[in-house]
């Protein structure tokens, strides 16, 4: 026969147990958010792998005006002057080549998976 402090014990620990695995479950889903730097001409990194829903936000710290314009269209920043940032929230899954359209010897990757 159990006791009240064990009926009560054993309560807490479920409720505790459900609370944290509720809350692991909403850290995996919550959208995140990526930083790639426009700088000495080129994205650092060069390629990013992200989940849908998920934020990329291209930051300029060069000296010249860039873009994040994507081979396939899905996204393109237009101009992005120095000290400028533009965001792009990811879609549906795939991969995602882009350039600068100023200087297209800058490219970058983003994964959306």
């Amino acid at each position: 026969m159990r006791t009240w402090i064990q009926v009560s014990a054993a309560a807490v620990v479920s409720l505790t147990l459900a609370g944290t695995a509720a809350s692991t479950d909403q850290a995996k889903s919550a959208p995140k958010t990526y930083v790639i730097s426009m700088q000495i001409v080129g994205f650092d990194p060069p390629e990013l792998t992200v989940k849908p829903g998920d934020r990329v936000t291209w930051v300029n710290k060069d000296f010249f005006v860039h873009t994040a314009t994507a081979d396939d269209k899905s996204f393109d920043s237009k101009s992005v002057a120095p000290s400028g940032k533009w965001t792009f929230v990811a879609g549906k899954p795939g991969t995602h080549t882009y350039i600068c359209t100023f200087h297209p010897t800058m490219k970058g990757t983003i994964k959306v998976q």
